[in-house]
């Protein structure tokens, strides 16, 4: 007890070599004593805590430190090290296990100095686990991790980025090989983890990489890529053919897992982002353009095996040639295999949206120098996936069973969805440089608002009408606001009877009436029509489909969301034929959603379906959709002002 006398308190840096010495014996196994793997799982977790809670590895040096602490402090962390390379030489894979796991914590936690004298070491230490003869799933897993730890680390030291290209060149081939040959997915998962380290921070590794290829193609001066023909490539096509050949080898060993579609979502999303990554190794725009144009035209392959059955032929025939001009020649096909179809009875969904997947990333993400968007080309391919609602053509009826349709009919959600994101992705990417198409936008989202009624989806729609309202403005707000109010108006008028009773026209002026749902009932064409017919022909709306059932809250917060946005951005430009109906409805959702008192824990009894958090964020929905009716530019008084001000009161 006399040590921890001295001890100020639990900011003392003496305490730190002292817990670290504790925590070595405490965790850490002797050489000659077994480990108990499953103790180690639940006792590794609490060690890390306490490793980054109190900085022990840190080594702080500075002239206010006593000398003599420095010394103890730098001699715990040596015998930390000790210990974990003690681990990594054991010849059982549970202890080397732990020993990897934690100089990954290491590589994160430790003195910039530390760090940098011995990096290198690690990084061989751990490359060795990652290659033949290492065969613990579990060991190379954690290699991976703790390599990518290593990796981010070694980024932020500019002086030694020569080194970390060359050291970081040595690891390209094995994570390849771990793509290639393993039959783990979580091995893929590291290995993924680790190739985004590679190419994210050490880009040049790439090209090392290329350089090999590259004296390869020089010496044997031919292509063997199956299906485009053997020809002797000229001297100047070397070159390019050097690059595409070592790009190749990456974007291969990635883009055949990614075309399986075999594996969870998060492994294709991992892989993907590496696939997006790729071009910034070269850092040109011709880069960027070629990955966009593969991954577009793979997608449209896999649509055209998809929706084989349900979609005119034209259809599929007009989106290859937005992607692949006349006159133009058609790219390699990504990972340099062509598109053979899938084997199974399964829809390529998976494919398909990790794939979609990846070109969202690429409109969202930052790249070095300035490229040219084929805006056109995605809207195309967004159009066609929503035109498909699992209606059949007529020509196609003798040809499709019931259950073909089941199955693309079962799917269709999700790729709708994706396709959302897609759309969502071109706007954020582009903003003010898709008005030439703006045209063709609004009318992909009001034809499809008029036919979609799952909750999902609808919240995405409505989120893309408020990024296109705020990003081009009052322009498009003219053409959008019949659609948008109609659809509001749907969604937040049905509510259950009690709800309903409640309304302006028994609180305020008669002027405000509201709008009423219509329980009119449209001629439904056969299910079995064209795709065209049911585009153009009118259909059910929205709102008297779902007559019977309310709308989820979170659906109507988006409503009410898209409606405030709608009111500041375009009350100013005739808004007369819509306003008053607008400023009645938002009086009765606030007075609706206010009269039960206000959302809490305690008034959760009353709404047994929804969390009372997920009821407070309606109410403060409803209510500043209500404020920005008051505030946004009218010829007259708001009707509902005063009610609105007692309101606000509460």
């Amino acid at each position: 007890m006399a040590r921890f006398d001295q001890l100020e308190n639990m900011y003392d840096l003496g305490l730190k070599p002292v817990m670290l010495r504790s925590l070595i014996r405490q965790y850490l196994p002797a050489e000659n004593h077994p480990l108990n793997l499953n103790n180690s799982c639940f006792e590794l977790p609490s060690l890390v805590s306490i490793v980054q809670t109190h900085c022990l590895l840190s080594e702080l040096d500075s002239q206010s430190i006593d000398p003599k602490l420095i010394n103890t402090w730098k001699s715990a962390v040596d015998d930390w090290l000790g210990c974990l390379l003690s681990l990594l030489s054991s010849d059982l894979s549970d202890k080397c296990w732990v020993g990897i796991c934690l100089l990954g914590v290491t590589c994160q936690e430790c003195s910039n100095q530390r760090f940098l004298s011995s990096y290198s070491i690690w990084l061989n230490k751990l490359l060795s686990y990652i290659q033949p003869p290492a065969d613990s799933q579990l060991v190379k897993i954690a290699s991976c991790t703790s390599l990518a730890d290593l990796l981010t680390r070694l980024a932020r030291f500019p002086e030694v980025k020569k080194d970390g290209n060359l050291l970081a060149g040595k690891l390209v081939q094995p994570v390849l090989k771990l793509l290639n040959e393993d039959n783990v997915e979580a091995v893929w998962e590291g290995a993924a983890n680790l190739l985004y380290a590679l190419i994210a921070f050490f880009p040049a590794s790439i090209h090392h990489y290329y350089d090999k290829v590259q004296l390869m193609v020089a010496g044997t001066g031919r292509s063997f890529f199956g299906g485009w023909g053997v020809k002797v490539l000229e001297k100047e096509d070397i070159g390019v053919m050097a690059y595409f050949l070592g790009f190749l080898n990456v974007e291969a060993a990635i883009a055949s897992k990614i075309l399986s579609g075999k594996y969870s979502t998060k492994t294709l999303k991992k892989l993907g982002y590496c696939l997006v990554l790729l071009p910034k190794a070269k850092g040109d725009k011709d880069s960027w353009s070629l990955m966009m144009q593969k991954f577009l035209i793979s997608i449209n392959d896999h649509l055209n095996e998809a929706f084989q059955g349900v979609e005119e032929e034209a259809k599929s025939d007009e989106a290859r040639r937005l992607l692949v001009p006349p006159g133009k020649d058609l790219p390699l096909p990504l990972g340099g295999a062509s598109f053979k179809g899938t084997s199974s009875g399964r829809l390529p969904t998976a494919t398909i949206s990790t794939l979609m997947f990846c070109c969202c990333k690429m409109l969202t993400s930052s790249y070095p120098v300035q490229v040219t968007v084929p805006v056109r080309s995605m809207l195309a391919l967004v159009e066609r996936l929503l035109r498909v609602d699992g209606s059949l053509p007529h020509t196609m009826l003798p040809f499709m069973t019931s259950v073909q349709q089941e199955l693309i009919c079962s799917e269709l959600p999700v790729l709708h969805a994706y396709s959302l994101e897609l759309l969502i992705a071109i706007i954020k990417g582009m903003r003010r440089q898709l008005l030439p198409h703006s045209a063709y936008i609004v009318r992909v989202v009001t034809r499809y608002f008029k036919r979609c009624s799952l909750p999902e989806l609808r919240i995405k729609l409505y989120s893309i009408i408020r990024m296109l309202l705020v990003s081009m403005g009052v322009g498009i707000a003219i053409y959008l606001a019949p659609d948008v109010i109609e659809n509001v108006s749907n969604d937040l008028n049905s509510l259950g009877g009690e709800d309903i009773e409640t309304s302006p026209a028994n609180t305020g002026p008669a002027t405000g009436a509201l709008p009423q749902l219509s329980n009119r009932k449209r001629k439904h064409g056969a299910k079995t029509g064209s795709l065209e017919e049911k585009q153009d022909a009118p259909s059910p709306k929205v709102g008297e489909s779902n007559t019977h059932q309310m709308t989820p809250i979170t659906v109507k917060m988006a409503a009410l969301d898209t409606l405030e946005v709608l009111l500041t951005v375009g009350a100013a430009s005739k808004s007369e034929s819509w306003r008053s109906s607008i400023d009645s409805l938002l009086m009765k959702t606030a007075i609706n959603s206010c009269k039960r008192g206000w959302g809490n824990l305690e008034s959760n009894i009353f709404l047994p379906h929804e969390s009372a958090s997920v009821w407070a964020d309606f109410q403060f929905s409803s209510l500043r959709a209500l404020l920005a009716s008051f505030l946004a530019p009218a010829r007259t008084r708001p009707p509902y002002l005063s009610q609105g001000l007692e309101l606000f009161r509460r």
